[in-house]
């Protein structure tokens, strides 16, 4: 799959990811953590082995909200990169046919 976008300008990246930390402090993310489950494969993990990943990336123009935040194990973050989700939809279903 080939990508290709115009990058957020580093103002907005600088300011979402200091959105982004502040929102990893608060009640609402800590309910979500305590859940354990990936927004992605829908596995159980222990709360330490899931990360913030936002649905449509920070870098692609995403913001830091409460409707773009989710938890994801490592794995499906790191495949998921900078993917939007109707691209990170396709890339499921190629595997799908693999």
């Amino acid at each position: 799959m080939e990508m290709f976008f115009i990058p957020a300008d580093d103002r907005h990246i600088k300011k979402e990811k200091e959105k982004a930390r502040e929102l990893r402090h608060t009640q609402w993310w800590k309910n979500k953590l305590a859940e354990g489950v990936c927004y992605y494969c829908g596995e159980k993990f222990p709360p330490a082995e899931l990360t913030m990943d936002h649905i449509v990336p920070i870098a692609r123009g995403g913001m830091s909200t409460k409707g773009n935040v989710v938890p994801a194990c490592k794995e499906c973050n790191n495949k998921k990169k900078y993917l939007l989700p109707i691209e990170w939809e396709e890339y499921l279903n190629t595997l799908k046919r693999s």
